[in-house]
């Protein structure tokens, strides 16, 4: 039986690779659902969160950082602008990293596995974050900052159900960390200027979309950035591992 199956592997090398995509996406839909559900059941103390926004927001401000209300005001004015910063906030995050890890999956082996570790690691270091540091969003802050992707986004409650989905889990920005890290993977693999340049801007307008939205504050997106490098950093000593073994 192996002898045929190898035989039919050698005839159509496609099949192991179905095989494989098939295979990295049941584990990968898994880290998701129990990510998204670990993240939902550890919804901390909402007085707790509401203290440790407001301490946030005194340290942007000693920092002179505190530009939340300067980016919304800065796109409220353009009814397109604000569609953008919306759009970018929805369609840039789950639909953009399930695209990315398919064609990887498909053509990049190797920036796939990287990609797929560094998410696991930051996303693991995330939850910890979660459920330990509640911190309730600038759009729930009483900043006078407007719920933009709610209010003006059905697609919003679609890809990110309310009972998968913490309310006061706004450090860190993983929207801005795993675009991050899909950037990366996007430039690392990409044979084309365009491709690259989109590795390039994807993170950069993630950061933008997530502070215009109310959805997070500056440190919420320097905090996601810090753990999506020490998952990258991880995944690249997995890597080196990996490599090690094949060798052997």
């Amino acid at each position: 039986m192996l002898e045929i199956q190898g035989r039919v592997t050698r005839l159509d090398p496609r099949l192991g690779r179905v095989g494989f995509v098939l295979w990295q996406a049941g584990l990968v839909a898994l880290g998701v659902f129990v990510y998204f559900r670990v993240r939902g059941l550890t919804e901390g103390s909402v007085d707790l969160a509401n203290e440790h926004a407001r301490d946030i927001v005194r340290f942007e401000r000693s920092l002179g950082i505190n530009v939340e209300a300067g980016l919304q005001d800065l796109v409220a004015p353009s009814g397109s602008l604000q569609t953008f910063a919306n759009w970018i906030y929805v369609w840039g995050h789950w639909p953009v990293i399930i695209a990315t890890m398919l064609w990887l999956a498909w053509r990049h082996r190797v920036e796939f596995l990287r990609l797929r570790d560094g998410m696991m690691v930051s996303g693991a270091l995330g939850l910890v974050v979660f459920m330990s540091y509640p911190v309730t969003p600038p759009r729930l802050a009483g900043l006078g900052l407007a719920d933009t992707v709610t209010e003006q986004s059905e697609a919003y409650r679609v890809l990110q159900p309310p009972a998968f989905v913490n309310q006061y889990a706004a450090m860190p920005s993983l929207h801005s960390g795993w675009d991050l890290l899909v950037g990366m993977a996007i430039i690392s693999a990409a044979s084309t200027l365009a491709l690259k340049v989109v590795g390039f801007a994807m993170p950069v307008l993630m950061a933008f979309a997530v502070v215009a939205t109310a959805n997070h504050y500056i440190v919420d997106v320097v905090a996601g950035v810090a753990l999506a490098l020490v998952g990258h950093a991880v995944a690249l000593w997995l890597e080196r591992r990996r490599a090690a073994r094949s060798v052997d």
